[in-house]
């Protein structure tokens, strides 16, 4: 029964993580209805670690895009793989630092359905203001090698905001990148390599808050949401990449604020 609920979690991260409709939203409310029985110290790091599934299918699928010594690329074709990889770097510091600094803070103060929903609907109505906002704008940044470094560094100030559960990491940083300029395309391909770094790092420092003591039961229902966060992530960002080529994200927008109001309501009248 643990590891039908760690398939059922596993599903709904591989979704929403890629999609700008907050994970973290989703997966409060889902836990609601499936309770993992584990302590509550295993839950807060599963929630984090179970996203390494997630994060690898990025790594299986860009494999060859994001592989700066493949010798099948040109010297170009490398140098242009590590500018990419530059740019990450640049792109994840404001999050790793802020991320690492106020973890606990964050866990213990924001964590909570209110949040959540606030963030849900906000960003919601943000998706829809900004999409209306550039209908007849042409995007500058439409390659990574249009996208600056300083265009990098300040998708990543918009990452930070992200470390609020309920923003949404892709939201976010999808958000940012079409405001400064990027096609929708180039917003969500660096916001799939941007997470690479972030994700195992915050999956590393869960890992070692937790420790490495594991029950048999523990291990099973980790290593089960995470291959199965693997194999839906792969269908997500597949969906997502031919979903944006012929609409924008006001669809999602709509979602995340019916999303949040069905958690004001849930947590309001039924809890």
């Amino acid at each position: 029964m643990e590891l039908l609920k760690a398939v059922i979690l596993g599903i709904v991260e591989g979704i929403t993580e890629w999609l700008p409709i907050s994970s973290t939203g989703h997966m409060i409310l889902v836990e609601q209805f499936v309770r993992l029985n584990v302590s509550e110290s295993f839950m807060e790091m599963f929630r984090v670690v179970i996203q390494l599934g997630a994060i690898l299918a990025v790594v299986f699928l860009y494999f060859r895009k994001l592989n700066p010594f493949s010798p099948r690329k040109t010297a170009k074709e490398k140098r242009d793989t590590m500018s990419i990889w530059y740019k990450v770097v640049i792109g994840v510091i404001p999050a790793g630092i802020l991320g690492t600094l106020f973890d606990d803070w964050l866990d213990e103060h924001l964590y909570n359905y209110q949040t959540v929903a606030i963030m849900l609907v906000v960003y919601g109505i943000l998706f829809i203001i900004i999409e209306n906002r550039n209908k007849k704008r042409r995007s500058r940044v439409n390659s990574f090698n249009e996208l600056s470094y300083g265009t990098a560094f300040l998708i990543g100030i918009f990452q930070v905001l992200s470390l609020i559960p309920g923003t949404s990491r892709s939201g976010a940083t999808i958000l940012g990148a079409i405001l400064l300029g990027t096609s929708r395309y180039i917003a969500a391909e660096y916001s799939f390599f941007m997470a690479i770094p972030i994700m195992f790092g915050a999956s590393a420092l869960k890992l070692v808050k937790f420790g490495l003591n594991f029950t048999g039961t523990e291990i099973g229902i980790l290593l089960t949401g995470m291959a199965v966060a693997f194999f839906v992530s792969i269908l997500a960002i597949k969906f997502l990449i031919g979903y944006i080529k012929n609409n924008d994200f006001k669809a999602f927008g709509w979602y995340r604020i019916v999303l949040g109001l069905l958690v004001i309501g849930y947590f309001t009248f039924i809890c």
